[in-house]
């Protein structure tokens, strides 16, 4: 029995590992956010900009060193004796110093300089987080895009695939006549053409599906760009209940470019205070520990060290240094454009909301009446097909109420997706981008 079991145990483990993985949108995005390149830069770049924003950075702690260090001098001296003009001469007389200490110096007040540049630090920290959020955000929306998309050209290749097998059985019924004498070869041959066109558009579907794949693989950066995977929805799920009103409230509250653009006049505003630091005297606060050691070769004094402690403050002031008035216009501007910035930018977010959901609402009126033109095209293709067999109807207009069902098909899953895009596009804009993770 157990030599049995073992290999059943073993075929089964093979089959399960032969299975290629089933995504849903949601997996597909928890695997992007996980391993996503693009993204991954992004996050450390957020740390960098973490670790940058310290007092130490900012200038407010001491600066310690611990020094140490030798001279020496070696030189030929004369000396002349003013009383009695006698000289003297020395040659290769050699003095020497040694020293070692602890040094610090130290800012206590520089006009707020240091203040606002911690503030400027932690504010580009903030600005840190918000620019990974709107790469998150961003690989959200590419991520969920192109998951319809494949959604989009599966359902493609379906309907060539259907329309392959209509124009197979056109064919069918077209030899049939011509071997019982009932319809001439050209309309057999018609059939055949057609038939190889929409083969061919099979194919061409075929090479655009396995594109789309290797694109959603490439936003999950799975290793293999080419593995095969199967996905669990078979339609395009539309959100039919969004509200104007709320995508504009959510814009305004959480959109994460306007929160940048406000981070940014933050900074604007931190960088006028600096410039204006200037204005304001200084204090420096600097001591030191140390031991010296002198040795003379010639001097009355064979050696002479000392070991002690030294301190000082500087009380300073900046009267002129060229560049103040310059710079403190330029700083003036720049914190009026990061104003103007910040409003351009929500007039644009309000016009592109506007357009995309003027474009939202009429792809949802056009698929409503592209759902009840099918229905027409299927009634128009059967009573065709039921004409076609009984030789009522002739092979092109049988070609045309086919091509008819297949637009309406194509029209609907066409509508389908650029509705999902415009309302991707829509909860980006508000913030609401990441309620796809739910």
């Amino acid at each position: 029995m157990k030599r049995l079991l073992l290999p059943l145990i073993s075929l089964c483990a093979l089959v399960a590992a032969a299975q290629p993985p089933v995504y849903t949108l949601k997996r597909c995005l928890e695997e992007g956010l996980l391993n996503n390149y693009s993204l991954r830069i992004t996050r450390n770049q957020e740390k960098v900009s973490e670790n940058n924003a310290t007092l130490a950075n900012a200038g407010a702690l001491p600066v310690i060193d611990l020094s140490a260090g030798y001279s020496g001098e070696l030189a030929d001296t004369e000396t002349k004796l003013r009383a009695t003009g006698a000289t003297t001469r020395e040659n290769s007389a050699y003095d020497q110093t040694i020293d070692a200490g602890i040094n610090l110096e130290w800012t206590l007040f520089d006009g707020f300089n240091i203040t606002a540049e911690y503030q400027r630090l932690k504010e580009l920290e903030r600005q840190g987080k918000t620019d990974t959020r709107i790469a998150i955000e961003d690989l959200v929306a590419n991520i969920a895009a192109e998951y319809y998309n494949f959604v989009q050209q599966k359902i493609r290749l379906k309907n060539f695939h259907y329309a392959m097998s209509l124009s197979r059985e056109r064919v069918r019924i077209a030899e049939a006549r011509v071997h019982v004498g009932n319809a001439s070869r050209l309309d057999y041959l018609q059939a055949r053409v057609d038939f190889n066109a929409d083969s061919a558009q099979y194919v061409k579907q075929q090479e655009a599906l396995h594109t789309s794949r290797i694109e959603l693989n490439e936003l999950m950066a799975n290793e293999d760009v080419d593995e095969f995977f199967l996905i669990r929805d078979s339609l395009i799920d539309i959100n039919h209940i969004l509200d104007f009103d709320e995508l504009w409230r959510g814009t305004l509250d959480i959109n994460a470019s306007l929160l940048r653009a406000d981070q940014n006049q933050a900074i604007a505003r931190l960088d006028y205070k600096k410039v204006c630091s200037r204005d304001y005297p200084y204090v420096r606060l600097n001591g030191g520990y140390g031991y010296t050691l002198n040795r003379y070769e010639l001097a009355a004094n064979s050696r002479r060290s000392t070991l002690g402690l030294n301190f000082g403050v500087t009380v300073g002031f900046n009267l002129f240094d060229g560049n103040r008035r310059r710079e403190r216009r330029n700083a003036s501007l720049a914190v009026e454009n990061a104003r103007l910035e910040r409003e351009q930018l929500e007039q644009t977010l309000r016009a592109d909301l506007s357009n995309l959901w003027q474009a939202y609402r009429n792809n949802l009126e056009l698929l409503k009446l592209e759902r009840e033109n099918l229905v027409v095209a299927k009634d128009n293709y059967d009573i065709s097909r039921d004409r076609y067999l009984l030789g009522d109807l002739a092979g092109i207009e049988m070609r045309e109420a086919q091509k008819n069902l297949l637009d309406a098909e194509e029209r609907i899953l066409s509508a389908e997706y650029d509705t999902k895009i415009c309302e991707i596009s829509l909860l980006q804009i508000s913030g609401k981008i990441l309620e796809y993770l739910r």
